[in-house]
């Protein structure tokens, strides 16, 4: 009789998680996944799910405006009700989680509600009950980051954002990447007065630094105000119910809600790792090798929890390599090179590869590919928005090694420049290839003179 409990237990059930604990019991594993919040992790509930659904909603306000062009009469102006929106979103992560749940109970996975506690190498309690497992998954994911300052219990994070009683009039969004950007974008499409603060001189610290340039301009153009170099310093709660923030460079500001989107860290306190000799870096993320084993190992640690590139496809890429890593005796490690991404501003942006500061530090000689035009929708729609198209081909191969894109659908437009790439695809290959008429994405072949 085995001296285990279960082959493989997994503590959080986000999309690593539970893509790791479905497929293990459908191998005929005996999996157990504890969970003491929501099913689906970040993702489905507060993150990208949500998040999407909001950008969906807050396109809206500027595809009515632009309707005129097109023949639409819209002097009647439409109204935005916050609640419809909100509850709709709750509605849809609802239906999610219950098709988490049913994924893992039809998998034959043990799902155990509560918070799970490393007591041991092989061992787990979870509300006073204990279990002993061959192996230990830690995928918790993360948790918005919030630095202490006088007042800072009156702000909000992106946790709490997607539950707000109330639409705010104006509002104060902290932080310059993705997350922030985004948000940003949400609350002034849907009708709200926005300013953004960064500490730094721009937005999106480690992207291209012409897609950077080019967003900031973008969305200042859409009614953000933006402000670089500057912090909350205090943050108090008026009489009215209003907050106002005193900033580092001096300025007071009002608004209704600050939303603070300054980062993530790892979800790993009070888990019991560090007791059970689990190696954490400085910022609490796990620290694992590329076979995703702790320093004890049978604990191991996937997706937002030990660092590193935080998506949800990577972690379900994780996960899919640790179970062949150990179930399947697989020794192949994951690529993480040329992983696409998007940001949800307006424009989107996509992205996949070197930036051109990465290429000229790795590669040295560089060709560049840059073109900016204002879409066909918007010869008629009144908008001054503008695409950003880049490409940077590596001289000496001829290679493609990043292209970079702002402009709308921006993201499901690089997923495909993403499968190129990963095949290798040479400057060449795109110029031979015929583009789609009349697009955006024919850009990217039909580029011909580098900058």
């Amino acid at each position: 009789m085995s001296q285990f409990d279960f082959d493989l237990f997994v503590i959080g059930a986000g999309s690593g998680g539970v893509r790791a604990a479905r497929m293990a019991a459908v191998k005929g594993l005996r999996v157990a996944v504890a969970e003491d919040m929501f099913l689906g992790g970040t993702c489905v509930n507060v993150g990208c799910v949500p998040k999407k659904l909001f950008v969906y909603g807050a396109h809206y306000g500027h595809d009515f405006s632009e309707a005129k062009g097109f023949g639409w009469n819209t002097s009647v102006k439409p109204t935005f009700d916050w609640s419809t929106l909100r509850d709709n979103k709750t509605i849809e992560i609802k239906r999610l989680n219950g098709i988490y749940q049913d994924l893992l109970n039809n998998s034959g996975a043990t799902l155990i509600n509560g918070r799970a506690t490393i007591k041991g190498a092989h061992d787990i309690e979870v509300a006073g009950q204990y279990y002993r497992a061959e192996r230990i998954l830690v995928a918790t994911g993360g948790w918005p980051f919030v630095p202490k300052f006088a007042g800072s219990d009156h702000v909000i994070s992106s946790n709490e954002v997607f539950e707000l009683a109330t639409f705010p009039k104006d509002v104060i969004v902290v932080g310059g990447g993705y997350i922030a950007v985004e948000f940003a974008g949400i609350f002034n499409g849907l009708g709200a007065t926005t300013t953004q603060l960064y500490r730094g001189d721009m937005l999106l610290r480690g992207f291209d630094q012409d897609v950077r340039e080019f967003v900031a301009e973008e969305i200042a153009k859409k009614g953000i105000d933006l402000k670089f170099n500057c912090d909350i310093e205090t943050v108090e709660k008026l009489a009215n119910g209003r907050l106002q923030a005193q900033l580092s460079n001096g300025e007071m500001l009002e608004a209704d809600e600050i939303l603070y989107a300054t980062g993530r860290k790892a979800k790993t306190a009070n888990l019991g790792l560090e007791e059970a000799g689990v190696e954490l870096r400085k910022d609490g993320s796990v620290v694992v090798d590329d076979f995703y084993q702790t320093s004890v190992p049978s604990i191991f640690a996937l997706g937002d929890v030990k660092g590193g590139i935080q998506l949800t496809p990577v972690a379900l890429a994780e996960a899919m390599t640790f179970l062949a890593q150990q179930y399947e005796g697989s020794h192949k490690v994951l690529d993480y090179k040329l992983i696409a991404t998007a940001v949800f501003c307006q424009p989107n942006i996509g992205t996949v590869g070197l930036s051109e500061q990465q290429a000229r530090e790795q590669l040295g000689d560089i060709q560049v590919f840059r073109s900016s035009f204002r879409a066909m929708k918007h010869t008629l729609s009144g908008s001054d928005e503008k695409s950003l198209m880049k490409m940077i081909v590596e001289t000496a191969t001829d290679k493609v090694v990043g292209i970079h894109m702002v402009g709308a659908d921006a993201g499901e437009i690089i997923q495909g420049m993403a499968v190129a790439m990963k095949a290798g695809a040479t400057k060449a290959v795109f110029d031979d290839t015929i583009g789609i008429h009349p697009t955006a994405a024919e850009e990217f072949v039909t580029m011909r003179t580098p900058v």
